[in-house]
């Protein structure tokens, strides 16, 4: 079995290395966020990001607040300007790629492609859910996404 990496999947496994991060056990907030030079906030509102500062929603529960982190990375690393100030297709847009770029950053590929997956998808939704914290639909998600780049030789 071979797998097709895309381009935001080689930059995110770059930018992992990069801060020796190579370990599910590493895939957490605590760890990442002063490698990248970000400082995390939490508060009672949605999150959102300013200044290398991420503000996560604190009334999320904690799986939903490490793929925000992930969404809230990207809009870090690849966008510019004040949300509040583009068009709404602009906005729309970031979003959508954001929401992408959280998918592959909170279950890496280089991470998921060492893992031995269980046969059963339900069963290997739950090893996704467990190793990287994240909740059931998202390990969903990604497995699927996974899945679809994978080859055959």
């Amino acid at each position: 079995m071979c797998y097709t990496y895309g381009t935001l999947e080689e930059y995110i496994t770059k930018m992992l290395r990069d801060i020796d991060v190579f370990h599910p056990h590493q895939m957490n907030i605590e760890v990442i966020a002063p490698r990248l030079g970000y400082a995390v906030h939490y508060y009672p509102y949605g999150s959102a990001y300013a200044d290398n500062v991420i503000f996560l929603d604190d009334r999320l529960l904690p799986e939903e607040q490490w793929q925000a982190f992930g969404h809230e990375v990207c809009h870090a690393k690849l966008h510019e300007g004040d949300q509040r100030l583009i068009t709404a297709m602009m906005r729309d847009y970031q979003e959508v790629k954001a929401n992408n770029f959280s998918q592959l950053f909170c279950i890496p590929t280089f991470m998921l492609q060492r893992l031995q997956l269980p046969n059963d998808e339900r069963r290997a939704i739950w090893v996704l859910q467990e190793l990287f914290g994240v909740n059931p639909d998202f390990a969903q998600k990604r497995l699927e996404q996974y899945c679809r780049n994978l080859c055959s030789r």
